[in-house]
C-alpha cells in the first residue's frame, strides 16, 4: 500500500495534537535502533570525536538519549555525560533509563531554553544533534555557553542539512553548513573540522577562537 508524503505529515500532525511534549512521539520523531543507525552511524561520529575516559560531555538537546548513553559508555565509570534538554518528559525519560540500565555516569539536566545550566566547572566537550536549528539566536546562546567549556574543550554540532527528508525541509528543522559556521564564528569560535561522512547532515566542531581566549586572560589578569 502506497502512503501519499501529506498523510504521513497528517498523522504525525495528529500525533502532536495528542498531547504537546508528547515524548512517545518525539522518541519515535527523532527515531532509533537499525534504521537511524545506518544513516547516523553513531559509533564513526564518537571514534571522529576521540572521546576518552574521564571526559566530562554535554548532550545538548539530549532526546531519548540516543547518543547519550554512547557517550556514557565512551566516558566510562570516570567520566560524565550530561543529558541537556528542556523537555521533562524526555529528561524523566533518559533517567529512568539511566536509572534501569546502570549508567551511573549519566547525569539529566532540565535546562532553560537560553541556558543548559551546566556545571560551573565545565565541560570537555559540548555535543549536540539535531537541536541546532530549534535554538533562539544561537550566536548569543553559543557566546554564552563559553563560561562552560574547560581550556582546551570544543563544541561538535551535528544538524540536518534539508538535502534529505520530507519532514525536515517541510518544517525547516535545518540548518546550512555556512550558516552554522558564520553563527558560531560570531560567537567567538573556530572551525576545527568539518565532517563529510553523514549523508542526511552537516557535522562541524569548533574550539574557542584562540585571539578572544587570550584577550580574556588578560582582563582577568590582576
Amino acid at each position: 500500500m502506497r502512503v501519499h508524503p501529506t498523510g504521513v505529515v497528517v498523522t504525525a500532525a495528529l500525533f502532536i495534537g495528542l498531547g504537546d511534549g508528547c515524548t512517545a512521539f518525539k522518541r519515535w520523531a527523532y527515531g532509533e535502533g537499525a534504521s537511524r543507525d545506518a544513516w547516523q552511524q553513531p559509533e564513526r561520529v564518537i571514534q571522529v570525536l576521540a572521546v576518552r575516559p574521564g571526559q566530562r560531555i554535554a548532550d545538548l538537546g539530549a532526546g531519548g538519549g540516543y547518543f547519550t548513553f554512547r557517550l556514557g559508555d565512551a566516558v566510562g565509570n570516570t567520566g560524565k555525560v550530561y543529558a541537556v534538554d528542556i523537555d521533562p518528559g524526555m529528561i524523566a525519560y533518559v533517567q529512568r533509563r539511566a536509572s534501569e540500565d546502570g549508567y551511573r555516569n549519566v547525569e539529566v539536566i532540565l535546562a532553560a531554553p537560553d541556558d543548559p545550566r551546566l556545571p560551573q566547572d565545565g565541560v570537555d566537550l559540548i555535543f549536540t544533534c539535531d537541536t541546532y536549528h530549534h535554538l533562539e539566536d544561537r550566536t548569543a546562546y553559543f557566546a554564552r555557553l563559553k563560561k562552560y567549556l574547560r581550556p582546551g574543550s570544543r563544541v561538535a554540532i551535528i544538524d540536518h542539512s534539508g538535502t534529505t527528508g520530507l519532514f525536515v525541509r517541510l518544517f525547516g528543522h535545518f540548518t546550512s553548513s555556512s550558516a552554522i559556521r558564520s553563527e558560531m564564528e560570531a560567537a567567538g569560535y573556530t572551525l576545527e573540522h568539518e565532517y563529510s561522512f553523514l549523508p542526511r547532515q552537516n557535522f562541524l566542531v569548533f574550539s574557542r577562537a584562540e585571539g578572544l581566549r587570550k584577550k580574556e586572560s588578560a582582563s582577568e589578569s590582576p
